[in-house]
């Protein structure tokens, strides 16, 4: 076997809809990349969990198929890099290493009845201004509490120092280092609503507010920090986890968005926008805020709008409908009408997120005629999808900072329709690199920065080249009558009324 050319990191990368183990050549380069579905569970409506342990023994089985498609062995490995989708919770006996309940996910409401609880007795305030983010059942801090008031015995258990808690990326770590290490790093932390921005700690006198123990909750070391080594039954050779950082951050840092301003959005099962805000938090209206990376000693920090359902759309008309929308199919049927035919799509399945944060709003599909045809509706699909960019712009836009351009990433952005979309829409030039798969490949470049395999942001940002450049092309007089109609939708699915200034 000839010796790899160029350092090798090993990326776990745990996505809402899928695990993957990527072989990531640095500085931009992917080997190989192995994945299974990560299927989701309703017990209840409105509930969505996902078994832990089949989560792992997914880490396990692609590891062995990534290495071996890359063809290289485990001793070829520099380093190993997690990154995993943010905000869903697992709860897991500190002796034993079992999760004591399924994960609770991201999107799942059965917290919703904790975070109104909070708000009615005025806890809800303290959120903001202390984590950068909202008391929402989005975030980890009601589905931590959940946990501990609806497992049996877990609070006592919790007290007695017998369980611990963390975020999927905390749980894989556990988990590749044999139960040696607890530990997440900012980005992370920094999604929970329990991590003081200010302080870059856990907020001990929130956590006291909302009943969660701080002690089962993990050490927070930097993003390019020592996390351990990998047990040697899994990789013989057990190399150093050097990255642990949230997927979104993850992209950023693989987009190269280093300056104050630069702004990428990841075309995913969600979508999410992020801004870079430089070396302190900052607010804008409906978005929240949060840390990027700790790297090289120095903290960065973002802002971001999360869509909810985003890909999701397409993946729900394909499975639940039976729609013919897989894959290549998208842009043939929606580019083959001119337009949507006047039908909007808004797709408020679990509620929307920024900027409007309206958790029970419905989905709804509106202008439909009796010369609607599917290629009218898959197109106004992948525009909801470009809608809900321009939305977040726009409430970046209303702070006072420019967006001229916005660099793509994700499943989405394979689709060219979508990305004119968006530069057409948002009135940005949008940048789509020729590897697609960013977030693997930020959390690699991460753990090569701590493993001294990459020499910091400037060797990344050096790297960056966008393969394709789509410029706005659409008059601006259709844009803004395309916009209106959506605002118009959107403000009757919000409000049960199509004046836009209820929206808001």
């Amino acid at each position: 076997m000839t010796p790899p050319s160029a350092p090798l990191v090993l990326a776990v990368d745990s996505g809402s809809s899928s695990l993957r183990t990527v072989i990531a050549e640095l500085p931009d380069r992917i080997l190989a990349d192995a994945r299974e579905s990560v299927p989701w569970l309703h017990p209840q409506t409105g509930w969505v969990e996902l078994d832990p342990c089949a989560l792992w023994e997914s880490v396990r089985s692609t590891i062995g198929r990534a290495l071996a498609s890359a063809g290289v062995s485990d001793a070829d490995l520099s380093a190993v890099a997690i990154t995993s989708h943010r905000e869903t919770v697992v709860m897991w006996d500190r002796r034993t290493g079992l999760p004591v309940h399924n994960a609770v996910v991201w999107i799942s409401k059965q917290t919703d009845d904790i975070v109104r609880g909070w708000d009615a007795s005025g806890l809800g305030d303290e959120f903001a201004p202390r984590t950068g983010l909202r008391n929402d059942s989005f975030f980890s801090a009601g589905k931590v509490a959940w946990l501990l008031d609806n497992v049996p015995d877990a609070r006592r258990r919790a007290e007695a120092g017998e369980l611990v808690v963390g975020t999927i990326d905390c749980w894989l770590l556990w988990n590749l280092t044999g139960g040696e290490v607890h530990a997440t790093d900012p980005s992370c932390a920094s999604r929970t609503a329990l991590f003081n921005l200010e302080q870059g700690a856990w907020d001990e006198e929130l956590c006291s507010m909302l009943g969660i123990p701080v002690g089962i909750l993990p050490e927070v070391r930097p993003s390019d920090g020592d996390f351990g080594r990998v047990r040697g039954d899994l990789l013989p050779s057990r190399p150093p986890v050097r990255g642990v950082v949230a997927d979104q951050q993850a992209s950023m840092f693989g987009q190269a968005c280093f300056e104050e301003g630069a702004v990428k959005h990841t075309l995913g099962t969600a979508g999410v926008l992020t801004v870079t805000t430089g070396s302190h938090p900052r607010a804008f209206p409906g978005l929240t805020s949060s840390v990027a990376w700790q790297v090289q000693g120095t903290t960065v920090y973002e802002a971001e709008g999360v869509v909810f359902h985003s890909g999701q759309t397409l993946h729900l008309m394909r499975d639940k409908w039976r729609l013919p929308v897989d894959g290549p199919d998208v842009d043939r049927l929606a580019s083959s009408v001119p337009d949507s035919g006047g039908v909007y799509l808004v797709p408020a399945f679990g509620g929307m997120a920024a900027p409007w944060w309206n958790r029970d709003a419905r989905a709804a599909v509106m202008g439909i005629t009796l010369d609607t045809t599917l290629e009218h509706l898959v197109r106004a699909a992948v525009e909801a999808m470009a809608f809900q960019v321009v939305d977040i712009v726009e409430a970046i836009r209303d702070s006072g900072v420019h967006v001229e351009r916005m660099k793509v990433d994700g499943g989405g952005a394979s689709s060219e329709l979508l990305c004119q979309s968006i530069a057409d829409l948002a009135r940005v030039e949008v940048l789509r690199p020729r590897e697609l798969e960013r977030t693997s490949l930020g959390a690699a470049l991460i753990a090569g920065v701590g493993a001294g395999l990459v020499a910091g942001i400037d060797e990344v940002a050096s790297s960056w080249i966008a393969a394709e450049t789509f410029v706005p092309s659409m008059s601006l007089a259709t844009r803004d009558a395309l916009y209106g109609g959506w605002r118009d939708a959107l403000a009757t699915t919000l409000t049960g009324t199509p004046d836009r200034k209820d929206a808001t």
